[in-house]
């Protein structure tokens, strides 16, 4: 019994993705988690040295990988082949993969070729035997356990970004390289991405990287309000978050915003100003180790769900902090 792992690599090509390495980390509680197999698909050929460091780091025994240059672009059909190639030559029981666009798109086809469900946003593992999983569903705000591979056939999931932290095997793997093929038809590369085009509007790897996130929703009160909420994050070494209704209303950039269709963050800190706690914000910040709410309604969502809450203005509040922090 073995797990294999999509594993995509970094943008800034610094090895595999954050939520790559979580993955990782995740799929080592798994049975069979000992015996950790990874597929890259859309870098053909050999991995680059910074990714074998990070599958080694992480206690992957072989990486599978593909040479066909079709690969290159991504294809979720054509990639899903890979995978799902990759999965039967590493006797896997289990596969998984960060819960990206990417990774929930081609595990959904090894899924529907193969016929099973497909569980995502996995956060947890309850129990290893029988195993069972908790996942995120309703944007976050509910828990749903699931037995994992109960029927016995291959359990394909994906799991939750930011759900663990990344964290080293005891023992690292020997992130030997072994080539996979797969039979392509034309129909498997009917669907695929022909341009990439830089984005425009900025770059989330400040916000979902933070330590500290000091977020700001509509009780700021308006675009030129944000000069506490710039200065604290400034003081904490952290970085300014928002709620989708501060975008929506023009106030700051899309690149900024938490939450279910913003950014996911885990960070240590999240201080959420003015924010009310809607589902939807809630999916995105959920993961943050310690969160600290300051909004003058005690009965918002997000002050019932906080640590600590703080029931009073953000503009008095955090004016003091940073006159405290000197």
């Amino acid at each position: 019994m073995s797990v294999l792992v999509v594993v995509e690599p970094d943008e800034a090509g610094e090895g595999l993705s954050v939520v790559s390495r979580e993955t990782l980390t995740f799929a080592r509680q798994l049975p069979g988690g000992d015996r950790l197999d990874a597929v890259l698909v859309g870098a053909v050929g050999d991995p680059d040295d910074a990714a074998l460091a990070h599958c080694r780091e992480h206690g992957v025994g072989t990486v599978h990988v593909s040479d066909d240059d079709r690969m290159e672009r991504f294809a979720a059909r054509a990639w899903s082949r890979v995978v799902d190639a990759a999965a039967g030559a590493a006797g896997a029981a289990y596969l998984l993969a960060g819960g990206t666009p990417r990774g929930n798109e081609v595990l959904a086809h090894v899924a529907a070729a193969r016929g099973v469900p497909m569980p995502c946003n996995l956060v947890a593992v309850v129990q290893p035997e029988p195993l069972e999983v908790e996942r995120q569903v309703v944007g976050g705000a509910v828990l749903e356990r699931v037995a994992l591979g109960a029927d016995g056939g291959l359990a394909v999931a994906s799991v939750a970004g930011h759900a663990v932290a990344p964290e080293p095997a005891a023992t690292p793997g020997e992130a030997r390289v072994e080539r996979v093929a797969a039979e392509l038809t034309e129909a498997d590369l009917a669907a695929q991405v022909v341009r990439v085009e830089e984005r425009e509007g900025g770059d989330t790897s400040a916000l979902t990287g933070a330590d500290v996130v000091v977020g700001a929703g509509r009780g700021v009160g308006g675009a030129d309000q944000f000069s506490d909420v710039e200065a604290l994050a400034t003081r904490l070494g952290g970085a300014v978050g928002v709620s989708r209704v501060v975008t929506s209303l023009g106030w700051r950039p899309h690149h900024e915003q938490v939450g279910q269709t913003g950014s996911r963050i885990s960070p240590d800190l999240y201080l959420a100003c003015g924010i009310s706690g809607a589902i939807q914000h809630w999916a995105g910040c959920s993961s943050s180790k310690t969160i600290i709410a300051v909004n003058t309604d005690a009965e918002a969502p997000m002050v019932t769900k906080a640590r600590y809450a703080v029931v009073g203005d953000m503009h008095e509040v955090l004016p003091a902090v940073l006159e405290e922090l000197g």
